[in-house]
């Protein structure tokens, strides 16, 4: 099985930023993962269509835009224009999710739908069959930095079931306090894909070293119980 790292551009250097995607991805990023957030849906503010524009000018890496914004599909034709791979919306703010998915569809782009750590698996049952990625928030969305939340793992564990007896190629990714301490949790609980953003961007052992690590860790076996 294949384990990836996204790396998240929330906690990187905006001054500096075309030099550190191309320091992620040389040292074995899989994608760029952009945390698109508008002070509705989450309390807080991020970048939007001249970062992802700047960033696809930048890096051949697939471009994940997570959307934590209201209305998403009003926004998904800009973004995919301005260089989008794949589009991960909310299942908790979305007025017709099957339809945005469609949309996503339609536009060419893979598609995820993330569940906030309140929000139970039986949500996604209906939609499971057209999705290409799962994201379990390991945080409450909306700010770097924070703790990772323990009680996820079990949703994390549910939803691999759920994925490899119904919808095997989708992947299973998890977003939030993810670095040293807790990445070979969530790998053990059955995600594939981990977002990082402080755990790189800001350690202090530097952007390579910081990859380098959570990459030899998704790389250890894990014993058999």
């Amino acid at each position: 099985m294949s384990f990836h790292l996204a790396p998240s551009i929330l906690a990187a250097d905006f001054a500096n930023l075309g030099n550190q995607i191309k320091t992620v991805s040389d040292a074995g990023a899989n994608r760029i993962h952009i945390d698109v957030m508008d002070g509705h849906f989450v309390p807080n503010i991020s970048m939007g269509e001249p970062v992802i524009r700047s960033v696809r000018s930048i890096t051949k890496l697939p471009l994940e835009v997570h959307l934590m914004i209201s209305n998403p599909d009003f926004f998904m034709e800009e973004f995919a224009r301005a260089g989008a791979d794949s589009f991960i919306v909310h299942y908790e703010g979305n007025n017709n999710l099957h339809r945005t998915i469609q949309k996503a569809k339609d536009l060419g782009k893979k598609i995820g739908v993330a569940v906030n750590p309140a929000t139970s698996t039986p949500v996604l049952e209906e939609v499971l069959l057209e999705l290409d990625l799962i994201l379990v928030m390991t945080v409450n969305p909306g700010f770097g930095s924070q703790h990772f939340l323990h009680s996820t793992l079990s949703k994390i564990v549910k939803l691999k079931k759920i994925i490899e007896q119904y919808t095997p190629h989708c992947e299973l990714e998890v977003d939030g306090g993810i670095d040293a301490s807790t990445i070979l949790l969530t790998k053990e609980a059955g995600a594939t894909v981990f977002v990082a953003g402080t755990s790189i961007f800001k350690s202090p052992l530097g952007i390579t070293k910081a990859m380098q690590e959570l990459t030899a860790l998704l790389n250890t076996s894990t014993p058999k119980s």
